[in-house]
This record gives C-alpha cells, structure tokens and sequence, in this order.
C-alpha cells in the first residue's frame, strides 16, 4: 500500500502575489524562496518554506484556468491541500479501487515531480493534490 509522506503543501489562491505577499511574508515572516510560472496549470507560483512543507500562493495566468474559476467563484482562499506519497501510481489506483473520484486517474509528469489531483465530491469539498517527488 502506497505511504502517505507528509503535508508537502497548501496553495492559497491570490489574484496577486505581491498584495498576498504583504501578509504571509511581510507579516507573518515567511521567506519566499521562489517564484515559478508553470504554464500546465496556467499559473504563477509563489514558494513559502516552512518547516518540511511550505505555503504556495498560486495566481492564474488564463482567465479559463482552475484557480481563475475558483477565484470568480469564491474569491481568494485556500484552493488545495497537497499530501507527499511515496508511490503516487499505486496510491491512485488504491483510491480509485475505493470509488474515490480522481480529477488526474494518472500521474501528470512535471521536471523532478509527478501529481495528482482528487475531485473535492470524495473528499468532503475539499481539493486535495498527491504529489510524489521524484530522486
């Protein structure tokens, strides 16, 4: 059975970084490590360490994308709670044996990670992401 790791992270959807970032580093102290576009979820991410995991603030980039329609939606907030497998294939076959609805029924491949999404209906509303970091 695939092992849950750890909380890697939890994303906040911002419409804009800088503004978001006058709380979560300004106030709270947070160091942001780095900012990266990342065109497959047509979005802009900013990176949070804290501790082993880290905050993301995640500001779309496509009026059409998940974090824009979120934003449309609900406004800003916490979009999704990220969990760190250690074998992300077999955790979503596991999962999907159970009835649990998947968004991403594979891995989708990203430079030294692979993730998934599972559809906020099984889990109660909220949007959880699996994530296997690659060695």
């Amino acid at each position: 059975m695939a092992e849950i790791k750890k909380i890697h992270h939890i994303a906040i959807a911002v419409a804009d970084i800088d503004n978001a970032l006058s709380f979560w580093r300004d106030a709270l102290g947070l160091e942001l490590h780095h900012t990266e576009d990342v065109p497959g979820q047509k979005s802009v991410v900013a990176f949070l360490p804290v501790g082993d995991s880290e905050v993301e603030l995640v500001k779309p980039t496509d009026e059409d994308s998940g974090v824009a329609k979120f934003l449309a939606e609900r406004g800003g907030g916490m979009h999704h709670l990220c969990f760190e497998v250690d074998d992300l294939a077999a955790k979503l076959t596991e999962l999907k044996a159970r009835g649990i609805r998947l968004i991403n029924e594979t891995p989708v491949e990203l430079p030294g990670r692979k993730m998934a999404f599972i559809h906020p209906k099984s889990t109660g509303g909220v949007l959880v992401e699996l994530y296997e970091v690659l060695a």
